[in-house]
């Protein structure tokens, strides 16, 4: 199985100059919230811990650009968070208030970024295997995700996104909302891994043919 995935320079050179646009987006939000918004709730939006994730893993690719199957599990599960981030933001929250007063730093961290994070995996894809387990084990992270958010709801009076907030719709509407959510995470996690196969192949097919 290959399982590796060789980043050239000039694409390291694109990821580190994303990834610093991308920090810029997250130090200008922290620094710019909304009236009522402190770090805490700042850092428990999963948009932003999954935007942190990516720019620390754009980063070492940028600076080191690490090969073998450890680190390329890393790389998958950075892009399925942020890949995450991007579609739910895109079909649940574009039209709701999410605490992000500035359109730029609004779309860099909802719309650019993700789809700079899937140009990457699909262009420099890595085949990793697909089983149940390992998309389990990609979700273990969103997973207790939700699990603090629920925890910490109810202590600070606050949660970041309305479908994980049981205060109007109750826990059952919310529970049965997140079972599907959940659901459409196996799907992505599912196509995130299919494509790296994919590509992969495609990938060793074109050098085969020219070698």
């Amino acid at each position: 199985m290959n399982d590796v995935a060789v980043h050239p320079l000039w694409g390291r050179l694109v990821l580190l100059a994303f990834a610093a646009l991308d920090i810029a987006a997250a130090v200008w939000t922290a620094t710019h919230l909304t009236a009522g918004g402190t770090l805490g709730n700042f850092f428990s939006y999963f948009t932003i811990q999954s935007n942190l994730i990516i720019i620390a893993v754009w980063l070492v690719i940028a600076l080191a650009d690490p090969q073998g199957r450890r680190w390329q599990v890393i790389r998958c599960a950075a892009t399925l968070y942020i890949l995450i981030t991007g579609i739910v933001y895109a079909l649940l929250l574009s039209k709701i208030n999410v605490g992000i007063a500035y359109p730029w730093t609004n779309d860099t961290l909802h719309r650019v970024t993700p789809l700079v994070a899937l140009a990457d995996w699909l262009l420099v894809p890595a085949a990793l295997g697909i089983s149940a387990r390992f998309i389990a084990a990609l979700l273990a992270y969103p997973i207790v995700y939700g699990v603090y958010t629920l925890i910490r709801g109810p202590i600070v009076d606050w949660y970041p996104y309305p479908f994980i907030d049981p205060r109007e719709q109750g826990y059952g509407e919310m529970a049965f909302g997140l079972v599907i959510l959940v659901i459409a995470f196996v799907i992505i996690a599912f196509a995130v891994t299919a494509l790296g196969e994919l590509a992969s192949k495609w990938r060793d097919r074109r050098a085969s043919a020219a070698s």
